[in-house]
């Protein structure tokens, strides 16, 4: 019985602790990934734009063919919404909006999960002039934990994660694009 009691003391220290740890814990997170397209902005602005094409680069669109996918309004323009939802987890089901487009500069996206569990990111997209025939593309992914889920940001290291999906998805990019 005092086995079974110090047993649970230290779980329940190791709780509290946690707890703890998560008051001093930041909540927030940024990744982001750069690439140089052998291509003017004008055409990779113009591509990146449009939600759909990222079906044709971004890693996560191709864990699963079989995915639903659905849109809504005019692709490329604010307010453009593309959903998903699959049965792998991995992928699992949300909504990616756009929110804001700077003309040859940047788009802006608020990325919505739904499961595996509810979560708002914002992403975005930016062109950088390099020369005439040269553009660099930074596609970009930020959020935030609210206590105590921002506990998990100590376990989970989200550049790893997500920055060599963003890498995988910009060099699928520059590979479609310098194609053509």
């Amino acid at each position: 019985m005092n086995i079974l009691i110090t047993i649970l003391l230290i779980v329940l220290a190791i709780i509290i602790a946690l707890l703890i740890s998560g008051l001093f814990v930041k909540s927030d997170y940024e990744v982001n990934r750069e690439v140089i397209i052998n291509k003017p902005v004008r055409e990779v602005f113009d591509y990146i734009k449009l939600l759909r094409n990222q079906d044709n680069f971004s890693k996560w669109a191709g864990m699963d063919p079989d995915m639903k996918k659905d849109y809504k309004g005019i692709d490329g323009e604010v307010g453009f919404v593309s959903s998903w939802e699959s049965n792998n987890k991995d992928v699992g089901k949300g909504e990616q909006e756009i929110l804001k487009i700077i003309d040859l500069e940047r788009i802006d996206f608020e990325i919505r999960f739904i499961k595996p569990f509810k979560s708002i990111s914002s992403a975005y997209m930016i062109t950088d002039f390099v020369t005439e025939n040269h553009t660099k593309v930074i596609w970009g992914f930020s959020g935030k934990m609210s206590y105590p889920m921002n506990i998990m940001l100590l376990f989970m290291n989200m550049e790893k994660m997500i920055g060599k999906d963003f890498e995988t998805g910009l060099n699928n990019l520059k590979n479609l694009m310098e194609k053509n």
